[in-house]
């Protein structure tokens, strides 16, 4: 929780994170866009070189299937992410859908999960601590905003710079060769320790997110969730005539104002930290059966705001917000604030510095 704390601290902070494990799908030829645009619930035909995009890739059925971060590297070149965990899953996915659906796009599909190391820099002081290590790329905030990349060289080996964070901070992944990731981690640990520069882990990382309300895929999600469930309804690509599940989400139980969507939640006693998967109630001192609105997903004391924060799926939850519901415990219920799932830095401006 110290390290959270530092690393949300504006203008002293930088934190170092081993992101190698993402998967990696590189997707090329000149229906490489139009493919995506079939998968992907995004619109990829806009997308600009240079730029990147979150993601959101579905089931048949209209549920989030997995996540990630694409970015358009040339007009017939994507360098796709997916979570750890669905790296092989998401590359059958695409295979199948290549060949036996859209045979006649021409695309190809790489997996390049084990080729490239990324190391993940997040923090206030990570443009100053990587500038003096690369080269042939300008770091400014003009020449590469958020959600951008560039081609260049840090500490003399070939990379590819993303500009894009997980932990709601200035941050940066820098995409290396994967047997080159050790030297150029221990470069750029060696350039910021003066500057208070500490590795962390996943630990970290997940508190970090669940601070911004960004969801994992698999824990925030279980298969039973939609994009306007987890909030994300924004990233749909409204005018594409077509992508995987969307005629799923058209059906009218997908657009029950009751259905469970992903809020925030606050303990009445600061110090009190949820269980991930405790239910949720609407009224306290039931005995089973109980009325059950809905569950937490992630739940993590909160150094930086000074008070446990939860994410939770619940039962029309944007129309709940600001009231309380409660967590049956043995012995007593647990009272919560329902609140927006962005707890740390809204408007953004720690992202954009």
């Amino acid at each position: 929780h110290r390290l959270v704390r530092r690393l949300r601290c504006f203008g002293r902070r930088c934190g170092l994170f081993d992101a190698s494990t993402l998967g990696k799908i590189t997707v090329i030829g000149a229906d490489a866009a139009e493919f995506l645009n079939r998968l992907y619930i995004n619109n990829w035909s806009n997308l600009a070189p240079g730029r990147a995009r979150y993601g959101i890739l579905l089931r048949d059925d209209g549920f989030i299937y997995d996540d990630g971060v694409i970015t358009r590297l040339s007009a017939d070149r994507f360098y796709v992410t997916t979570t750890t965990g669905g790296a092989a899953r998401v590359l059958a996915m695409m295979e199948d859908y290549r060949q036996t659906e859209w045979p006649d796009l021409n695309v190809w599909l790489t997996s390049t999960t084990e080729q490239y190391a990324v190391v993940a820099v997040q923090g206030p002081l990570a443009r100053q601590i990587l500038t003096p290590l690369v080269t042939d790329c300008d770091l400014s905030h003009d020449a590469l905003p958020h959600m951008s990349s560039a081609y260049g060289h840090i500490a003399g080996v070939p990379m590819l710079l993303a500009r894009v964070s997980f932990s709601g901070e200035l941050g940066y992944e820098v995409i290396v060769p994967a047997d080159q990731g050790p030297a150029v981690w221990e470069a750029i640990h060696a350039a910021g320790v003066p500057h208070g520069m500490t590795p962390y882990g996943t630990e970290t990382m997940h508190v970090l997110r669940a601070e911004k309300g960004y969801v994992i895929v698999g824990q925030d999600t279980d298969g039973t969730v939609t994009p306007d469930d987890a909030g994300l309804s924004w990233a749909i690509g409204r005018n594409k005539p077509d992508f995987v599940g969307k005629r799923a989400l058209e059906r009218k139980a997908m657009k029950n104002p009751n259905r469970k969507q992903l809020v925030g939640l606050r303990t009445a006693d600061p110090a009190s930290v949820l269980e991930e998967g405790a239910q949720l109630v609407a009224t306290t001192g039931q005995r089973p059966p109980m009325q059950l609105c809905g569950h937490v997903t992630s739940s993590y004391a909160s150094a930086a705001l000074g008070h446990s924060i939860a994410l939770a799926m619940v039962q029309g939850g944007r129309a709940r917000v600001g009231q309380t519901l409660y967590v049956p415990m043995p012995g007593s219920d647990i009272a919560v604030q329902v609140t927006l799932p962005v707890f740390y830095d809204p408007e953004g401006a720690r992202l954009h510095g």
